[in-house]
């Protein structure tokens, strides 16, 4: 892997970068939701740093809407960030981000998540080791080939200016990433997924990192307004709290900054926020063949080039 130096002015900017976008995000879903506002927590950590937590519970759109910023610094990397870079363990470490999850009320409107983050591993004698990694991923209950097309099609243009091999690479490692082993399927629709990003250094690899921060709202917003007022009955709310049951068993099972989050000592409310606030598990339980739930798992549960679905 390579590497360039950085100083304490670029790792600044990136703070500044993540706080901001923090409160973009924010202000965006206040004025979406039109009722409520977000409960915000600042916290520190007793091994050093700390960050912000904001929360919307039982708002007209969102039931349930997190969005966090952390600073936290320690003596040695946990075990779920050097486990595919052993070469690390033992550094002392810095770890930034900005990361959400958004569970609405309408089964119609799909959950999102994003992150965005930014860490420096370094010991003594040694040049620093940092990298960027984040992305965006769509769960919906219910699918729609426009909302996914318009997914994928924002999440390209995030990646474009910076190679046309970006965008292919960044999509099949989301979808490899968020897929339940032990289930056998993917989370969602997927998106993007990067990790140990610093080659072409420092300045390519953090503008990369802001635009696809920068592209998460115009991704999903126009989602959520296309959505937000279709009818729904007990039955799509059923399907809803069943289908969340898969997002739970990802981010307590394989979720790596859940598991960082709790390894590092991190404040464990801040972390579980992405959990939503109602679930259910049925046993042995399929959709019955050819209705709107089977849909979901035959034709968007799969890999997909939803960008060859354009209309040129």
């Amino acid at each position: 892997m390579a590497n360039t130096k950085i100083d304490n002015t670029q790792v600044e900017l990136v703070r500044d970068y993540l706080m901001s976008l923090q409160d973009t995000i924010c202000n965006a879903f206040e004025k979406l939701d039109g009722s409520d506002s977000f409960r915000e927590d600042s916290w520190s950590r007793e091994q050093g740093g700390g960050g912000r937590s904001r929360v919307m519970e039982g708002g007209n759109i969102f039931e349930k809407a997190g969005i966090n910023f952390s600073h936290v610094h320690g003596a040695e990397l946990p075990a779920s960030a050097t486990a595919t870079r052993p070469e690390l363990a033992g550094r002392s470490f810095q770890a930034m981000g900005v990361s959400l999850v958004i569970h609405p009320h309408n089964p119609y409107v799909p959950t999102s998540h994003a992150n965005v983050r930014f860490f420096i591993a370094e010991k003594p004698g040694s040049d620093p080791v940092w990298w960027f990694g984040g992305g965006f991923d769509l769960t919906p209950y219910y699918g729609f080939n426009e909302d996914a097309v318009h997914w994928h099609r924002l999440a390209k243009e995030a990646c474009t200016p910076f190679g046309d091999d970006v965008y292919p690479s960044y999509k099949q490692w989301c979808d490899e990433y968020f897929y339940l082993k032990h289930r056998n399927e993917p989370r969602g629709i997927g998106g993007l997924f990067f990790d140990d990003l610093n080659e072409g250094g420092f300045e390519r690899c953090c503008s990369l990192m802001i635009s696809i921060g920068n592209h998460y709202l115009p991704a999903y917003v126009p989602i959520v307004e296309r959505r937000k007022n279709m009818s729904y009955g007990e039955r799509e709310k059923a399907f809803q709290r069943y289908r969340r049951g898969r997002y739970v068993e990802f981010n307590l099972v394989y979720d790596r900054g859940t598991l960082f989050g709790l390894q590092s000592g991190g404040r464990t409310e801040a972390i579980l926020m992405s959990l939503p606030p109602e679930v259910t598990w049925r046993y042995d339980w399929h959709p019955e063949p050819g209705s709107a739930e089977a849909q979901l798992y035959d034709v968007f549960l799969k890999p997909t080039d939803w960008l060859a679905q354009q209309q040129p």
